[in-house]
Order: C-alpha cells, then sequence, then structure tokens
C-alpha cells in the first residue's frame, strides 16, 4: 500500500505541502498581468488538486525501479520519460478544464489566456513530478530502514528466547541429576526419608511448572520454590544443613525472573555444605536498595577439597541468564574469603501488575 495513502498523517501532510505549492504557481502565473488571481485560483486549484495525485503515482515507479539496483541511465530516462508523460497529461486537462470554463461562458477568455501560460505550467510540472520521485525515494529508504530494524529487533528477541530456554533446560536437569542421586543413596539405608524426598520433590517440580514459565514472578514466590528446595535437602543431609533466612518485607513484591535463587543455594549445599563432614549455614539474605534488589547467598566450604566436576554450572547460568534478561542492568558477584563463599546478586526490582 502507498506509504502516504496507508498513514493519516501523512495524507494530511502531503496535502498540506501542495498549498503553498498552489499559491506559488498562481504568483507566478499571474505575474504578467494577462490573467487575474481569481481566474488563476479558479484553475489552478483543481489542477494542483488533480496533479498531486498523479504525482503519488510515482511511488510505484520507484518500486520498480530501485535505487540502488538501477544504472543511473536507466534511472534517469525512466523517472524522465515519466516526469513528460505526467506534465503533459496534466497540462491537457487543464487546456480541457480553461476550455469548459470559456464555453460555459463562466470565465470569458481563459482558455486563450491558459495557453500562454502552459510552457511555464509545464515546466512545473516537470519539477513537482522529480519533487515527488525524490519524496518517494526518501520514503522507501525510511520504510526500508525501519522493516530491517524490526527485523534485526525480533531475531535479537526469538535469538534471547532461544538462550534463556536453553539455560533453564540445563538448570532442570542438573538439579534433578543431584536429586535422584541424594533419593538413590536414601533408599537402602533410609526408605521413609526416601518416599518423603520423592513427595517434597514432586511438590518443588510442581511449582517448577506453575512458575518456571512465567517471565517474572514475585520474589515471595521464589523463595517459596527455594524454600521447597530447601526441605528437600533437608531430608538428605539433616542436622549437616542449617539455614538462615533474613528477607526484607520491602522486597517481597519485586518481580524476579523464575529459578534465580534455587541454583544459587543449590551451589552452596553441593559445593560447600554437602562435601564437609560437619555441614554448615547457608545465609540468605535479600533487601532493597533504591530502585533495586540485592540477594546474597553466603556458605562456609572447605578450600582444601577439590573442586567437584560441574562445579560453576548453576552460577554460570544464572550470570548468563541475568545478562540477557536486563541487558547489563543486572550483575552476579562472587567473593570467597576466609573460608566462606558468597554470591551477590543485584538487578532491578521491576514492580508486578
Amino acid at each position: 500500500m502507498h506509504p502516504i495513502v496507508a498513514s493519516r498523517n501523512r495524507s494530511i501532510l502531503y496535502v498540506a505541502a501542495w498549498i503553498p505549492v498552489t499559491v506559488l504557481l498562481m504568483g507566478i502565473v499571474t505575474r504578467g498581468g494577462t490573467i487575474s488571481l481569481a481566474q488563476a485560483a479558479v484553475i489552478l486549484v483543481p489542477m494542483c488538486f488533480v496533479y498531486a495525485f498523479i504525482c503519488q503515482g510515482s511511488w510505484y515507479l520507484c518500486v520498480a525501479v530501485p535505487l540502488r539496483q538501477t544504472s543511473a541511465g536507466r534511472l534517469c530516462a525512466t523517472h524522465a520519460t515519466a516526469a513528460v508523460v505526467c506534465s503533459t497529461i496534466w497540462i491537457g486537462l487543464g487546456w480541457l478544464w480553461a476550455w469548459t470554463l470559456d464555453s460555459s461562458g463562466y470565465v470569458d477568455g481563459v482558455q486563450r489566456r491558459f495557453l500562454a501560460q502552459m510552457p511555464i505550467l509545464f515546466f512545473s510540472g516537470l519539477l513537482l513530478f522529480s519533487l515527488a520521485v525524490a519524496l518517494n525515494y526518501l520514503l522507501i529508504t525510511f520504510e526500508t530502514s525501519q522493516l530491517a530494524e524490526k527485523k534485526a529487533l525480533e531475531l535479537q528477541i526469538l535469538t534471547r528466547e532461544a538462550e534463556l530456554k536453553a539455560l533453564r533446560a540445563q538448570i532442570d536437569p542438573h538439579f534433578l541429576f543431584n536429586s535422584l542421586n541424594s533419593i538413590s543413596a536414601l533408599v537402602s539405608t533410609e526408605p521413609a526419608a526416601a518416599r518423603r524426598m520423592c513427595v517434597l520433590l514432586a511438590d518443588f517440580f510442581r511449582g517448577c511448572l506453575k512458575f518456571g514459565s512465567e517471565p517474572r514472578i514475585r520474589f515471595s514466590e521464589e523463595m517459596r520454590l527455594a524454600e521447597e528446595y530447601l526441605g528437600i535437602e533437608r531430608v538428605r543431609l539433616g542436622s549437616r544443613l542449617q539455614v538462615e533466612c533474613d528477607v526484607e518485607p520491602e522486597s517481597e513484591a519485586c518481580m524476579v525472573p523464575p529459578l534465580i535463587v534455587q541454583p544459587l543455594i543449590e551451589n552452596a549445599i553441593t559445593h560447600g555444605i554437602a562435601p564437609m563432614l560437619e555441614g554448615g549455614v547457608v545465609r540468605v539474605q535479600a533487601q532493597r536498595y533504591g530502585a533495586g534488589l540485592k540477594i546474597v547467598i553466603e556458605n562456609a566450604y572447605d578450600p582444601d577439597l577439590a573442586p567437584k566436576k560441574g562445579a560453576g554450572v548453576g552460577l554460570q547460568n544464572v550470570r548468563m541468564r541475568l545478562a540477557n534478561l536486563y541487558s547489563g542492568d543486572a550483575r552476579l558477584d562472587i567473593e570467597r574469603a576466609d573460608a566462606r563463599f558468597r554470591v551477590q546478586v543485584q538487578l532491578p526490582c521491576e514492580s508486578g501488575s
């Protein structure tokens, strides 16, 4: 569809642009005094109205003869021919209109006066058609640029969504693998605990299915998922696992990506608390700071133990998810000091609807 016709605002601007053109042509044809201003208005207002629509047809010619894909010779010859044809048709219609006015007696002698102005009007028609061609090439370039930008944005969004799905797909099997190993270890030694762990695991994955498909969930819901996960690990580790939570009430309404906290707690337990015979404490803190949310997961670890295979996978996934979701406005920092492992996440606190 023609870009000017497709937009109401563009149509209004296009028609408005022809008003000064009409006034200018009226001034040109009345300069010698052979035709009055009133006669010029009677002739040129309808003529310019018609030529405004004729010049719009140049858009289809510009589409058929692309600017960057056509040689300069063919480009000039095509538009020059079209300008001559359109200007000739315009002048012919103007002469017919002047003849009608003269024959009806509405404006005596106007046909003769119009004939004297035909050369200048013909030249003006060529110039106006050329300006319409230039305008349409500008519109085509602008539309092409907008379309390319839109497609690039859509591709970027699709790529980001694919990355997020891949990262989330890595998180879920990673946790399931560890949980099934724990259940397997409990089956022979503590069957009741294994059954209880299966129930807790089902509840946790039910929550993951409920919230995991959402782009954002409340931080209170995210902490509920984390608590369900901690319930599973308490069955496995017993008194060796102690948890301290300090979550400010103001932080609970913040919207966060689902399954952001759970991998951090899982990393703290799997690579920090579980390998130590005496166990340890996992501290979870969350607080608002201005327009942001700060989450801290801290745990003890044995610096003398060799890192387990797969250590850091969960942290890397969370870091990449934050980078993709917040485009640099969120960060994950890691600190190791005095046999303490500390992970701090800072991200914007988005309000829920």
